[in-house]
């Protein structure tokens, strides 16, 4: 018998490792991810327009709550790498969602390059949130 009727945000957790080591990221209060495809199109002359969608990578977005610098941290380590040895590495993301039937669901996102649009707005009595973003080469579901 199911545990639950679907999926709500709690059945989701994110890890990223970037580097070879894992990033505590600060609490993560949204995480989407969409697949990229390149759509190419045939046209023949004596047919019906025929579509095909070419696999190519994901993007996908974290919202996190600041408490803490390890994410500003981070996202230096990758500029200071890139500027002083010219380095570009890149990080895997790990999703773990519990199914509603209780299993437990992991996907990896390889070969993700990341970048953070929103480094925190900071108010008065207010919670920081910051984005980061990744482009992956490709999702594989591990379990």
């Amino acid at each position: 018998m199911a545990n639950q009727l679907f999926n709500v945000g709690r059945n989701c957790r994110v890890v990223l490792v970037y580097n070879g080591s894992r990033i505590d990221l600060p609490t993560v209060t949204g995480f989407q991810s969409q697949q990229q495809t390149t759509q190419l199109t045939s046209k023949p002359l004596n047919d019906e327009p025929v579509f095909y969608d070419v696999p190519n990578g994901w993007r996908g977005t974290f919202t996190v709550q600041r408490d803490g610098g390890g994410l500003d941290n981070l996202m230096i380590a990758i500029e200071a790498g890139f500027w002083d040895a010219g380095t570009m590495l890149l990080g895997t993301v790990y999703q773990y969602v519990t199914e509603v039937d209780g299993t437990l669901s992991t996907y990896e996102y390889v070969g993700a390059s990341l970048r953070q649009p929103e480094a925190g707005n900071f108010q008065s009595e207010n919670i920081v949130s910051q984005r980061l973003e990744f482009t992956a080469r490709r999702r594989n579901k591990i379990s």
